[in-house]
C-alpha cells in the first residue's frame, strides 16, 4: 500500500532537533458560530516538505487549510510562516499559492495566460514572465499546448496548467486542495507520482488536503490524520499504517481487524490480552509497559495473517471459523472468516501462482493465524 519516492523516505528533517519547521501552527482554532471546525491544532511544517491532511468530509482539514491561505482568519492561536506571524498578513501578500480542486483557469485565456496571469498582477517585466512561464510549462510537460484553451485540454492536462500557474510564481508554500480529485483513476495513480517528482525537483513545500488515504500514504513525506478539528496523529505513512497511535486511525487508514479485551499479563517481552470476543488469550510483541486490568482493543492488518484449514501449531495467535465470503482482486484475495461468536475476521492473501484463488473456497473451515509482532496493543 505505501508506494513512497526514495527521496521521501530519506528525507526527515522532523526527526533533527536543530531543524526550523517553515510553517508554525500554534493553537489553532476556528468556529463557526457553536461549530468548532478546528480545534486548538499545534503543526509544525518542514521546508521542502510534502505535507498532506488526511481525514473524512467535515474533518476540518479545508478550514486548516484555507486559514493558512489567508482565506480563513483563526478564532484563536496563530499561524507563521517563515518565522512571520500571518495573523495581519492578507492573502495576496502571504509567500504561498493555492490550487484548487476545480483548476480555476480562465477559459478564455490560453493556456500560457494563465499560467502568466499572476506574473501580470505582480507588474513583472515581460521578458521575466515569458521566461518563467516557458519554464513552468515545461516542468509539467505542457509546452507543446501553450496556445491552445483551457477547452481543448484533458482534465489531467488542465490539472497540469493549474500547477504550473502556481509554480510560476515559486510560493514558499504551495497549497493543493484534493488537487487530484477530479481525474479517473488510472491518470490520477500516474499523476500522483509525478506531482511528487515535481515537487521534489522544484523543492517548495507542499501541503495537500486529501480525502483518500492512499493519495497521501502514496505521495506525502508525512501525514496528519485528522478527526473532528483535531489532529488525531502526524506521522510518515509507514508510521500511521504500521504503528496507529488510536483505534481511530487505525481504522481509518486501510483495513484492521480490532478485537478488544482486557491485559492478563505483562511479560517481559510480550502482554497478553484475554479477547471475549474470541474467547481466548492474546499474545502481541510489548510496545510498552501496560498495567493488568487495563481494556485495550488488539490491532491486526489482513495482511499480516496467515489462511490454512490446518491448525496451527502454536498456541497463541489463531481463531477459527468459516470462509463466508471472498473477493478476488487479482494480486490478492481477500476472505471474510465467519468466528462461532458471530464475529468477522477479515484476511488477504497474496496469489503467487495461477489459480491461487481456488485454494480456499466458501464454506470451508479455516484457521486464520498471526505472528505476536504483527499484532499492536492500543489504549485509545
Amino acid at each position: 500500500m505505501v508506494h513512497q519516492p526514495v527521496r521521501q523516505q530519506s528525507f526527515a528533517p522532523w526527526n533533527d532537533p536543530e531543524a526550523r519547521p517553515l510553517i508554525r501552527i500554534e493553537g489553532v482554532s476556528k468556529s463557526f458560530g457553536t461549530f468548532v471546525a478546528v480545534d486548538k491544532v499545534d503543526l509544525d511544517i518542514y521546508p521542502g516538505e510534502f505535507f498532506s491532511l488526511l481525514g473524512a468530509s467535515g474533518c476540518g482539514k479545508t478550514t486548516l487549510l484555507r486559514m493558512l491561505a489567508g482565506f480563513e482568519t483563526p478564532s484563536a492561536g496563530k499561524i507563521f510562516i517563515d518565522g512571520v506571524d500571518m495573523a495581519r498578513i492578507p492573502p495576496y501578500e502571504r509567500p504561498v499559492n493555492m490550487m484548487f480542486q476545480s483548476y480555476a483557469l480562465f477559459p478564455h485565456m490560453t493556456v500560457a495566460e494563465n499560467v502568466a496571469f499572476g506574473l501580470k498582477q505582480d507588474g513583472l517585466p515581460k521578458p521575466v514572465i515569458r521566461d518563467k512561464v516557458r519554464a513552468a510549462l515545461e516542468l509539467v510537460q505542457m509546452g507543446p499546448f501553450a496556445q491552445r484553451k483551457p477547452a481543448q485540454l484533458s482534465g489531467g492536462q488542465r490539472q497540469r496548467v493549474a500547477l504550473a500557474r502556481c509554480l510560476a510564481k515559486e510560493p514558499k508554500v504551495l497549497l493543493l486542495d484534493e488537487p487530484l480529485a477530479a481525474l479517473d483513476k488510472k491518470l490520477r495513480e500516474q499523476t500522483q507520482l509525478e506531482l511528487v517528482n515535481i515537487q521534489d525537483r522544484v523543492g517548495i513545500t507542499f501541503v495537500m488536503v486529501t480525502h483518500d488515504q492512499e493519495e497521501a500514504m502514496t505521495m506525502s513525506a508525512r501525514i496528519g490524520v485528522m478527526r473532528a478539528g483535531l489532529i488525531e496523529q502526524v506521522g510518515t505513512p509507514v508510521e500511521v499504517y504500521e504503528y496507529p497511535a488510536t483505534s481511530f486511525v487505525a481504522d481509518f487508514i486501510g483495513t484492521a481487524n480490532m478485537f478488544g479485551g482486557v491485559v492478563t499479563a505483562d511479560a517481559a517481552s510480550h502482554v497478553v490480552v484475554r479477547s471475549p470476543e474470541l474467547e481466548r488469550d492474546l499474545s502481541i510483541a510489548h510496545s510498552g509497559t501496560l498495567p493488568v486490568g487495563a481494556p485495550v482493543t488488539v490491532m491486526v492488518r489482513p495482511e499480516k495473517m496467515t489462511l490454512s484449514r490446518d491448525e496451527p501449531a502454536a498456541d497463541w495467535n489463531w481463531v477459527q471459523g468459516t470462509v463466508s465470503d471472498i473477493a478476488y482482486l487479482g494480486d490478492i484475495s481477500i476472505y471474510h472468516v465467519a468466528l462461532a461468536s458471530g464475529r468477522r475476521v477479515q484476511v488477504s492473501q497474496t496469489n503467487l501462482r495461477h489459480g491461487s484463488e481456488q485454494r480456499l473456497t466458501w464454506d470451508d473451515v479455516v484457521y486464520a493465524a498471526w505472528h505476536p509482532a504483527n499484532a499492536l496493543v492500543l489504549t485509545q
